[in-house]
């Protein structure tokens, strides 16, 4: 929780036990006896309900900082799978979503965090997978999750890419698959030195990086003839001014 919802709690105890309930005219002895005892409890109820707010406080400076840190995909990759978790939730959370985040040390029912907007839910399942592209299982799993759940989307971050198999069966569902590139971008944009305008969830699933050769955007395309075709690649958003183009 946020740190001030303890010390919104703590000022309601100690408004409650030593202010209002001492006030109360009591007619039973029992009653009248642990009344005297109330405002001695308070302060020390009150204080006790104080210790979460100061680690609250911490732990979203210390989310912030990581945020604020990353400079590119390989430093996202160098971060723990817990650190990778934060990170993801924190670039949500600058994006104006409700975050709940799953502390249990490993993912519920294929769930590592929930995210709330507008009255809707929506999951994620973070693979911090470096050396591997993530298949269509983790897909598969997240989607029954999203169906059990009743949530209006999904999606999956990784740290690095999918297979062709998963990206194949989110196609047509609300499932984003946000591989390390795309994560990067992401979190560009919601880091206060480079403030730019948020990508619209749709354009997550085709955004991949930066073009290297013109600095623009690269995008999800898919070959319609020679060898290739109905393959997928990613080639710049400025073709054919810009014919740069990067395998999946």
């Amino acid at each position: 929780m946020p740190w001030w919802v303890s010390v919104i709690i703590s000022s309601l105890a100690y408004w409650v036990l030593g202010i209002l309930l001492p006030s109360v005219e009591f007619q039973s002895p029992l009653f009248k006896g642990i009344q005297t005892g109330l405002p001695h409890l308070a302060p020390v109820l009150a204080l006790i309900l104080l210790v979460p707010a100061p680690i609250s406080a911490f732990n979203a400076w210390r989310k912030r900082k990581l945020l604020d840190s990353q400079r590119s995909v390989a430093t996202i990759r160098d971060l723990s799978w817990r650190e990778f978790e934060e990170l993801v939730a924190e670039s949500y959370r600058r994006q104006g979503y409700q975050v709940l985040e799953n502390h249990r040390g490993g993912s519920d029912g294929g769930v590592d965090i929930r995210l709330r907007k507008d009255g809707a839910l929506h999951l994620i399942q973070c693979k911090h997978w470096k050396s591997q592209k993530i298949g269509v299982g983790v897909v598969r799993e997240l989607y029954g999750a999203m169906a059990a759940e009743g949530a209006a989307s999904a999606s999956v971050v990784c740290s690095g890419m999918y297979t062709q198999e998963a990206r194949n069966f989110s196609s047509g569902k609300n499932i984003d698959l946000v591989d390390g590139p795309t994560l990067d971008l992401m979190i560009r944009q919601v880091q206060p030195a480079k403030p730019v305008t948020n990508v619209p969830p749709q354009s997550r699933k085709s955004t991949r990086s930066m073009c290297p050769k013109c600095g623009n955007s690269m995008v999800l395309r898919r070959a319609r003839k020679g060898k290739n075709a109905g393959s997928e690649f990613y080639g710049c958003s400025t073709f054919p001014k810009c014919r740069y183009t990067r395998e999946l």
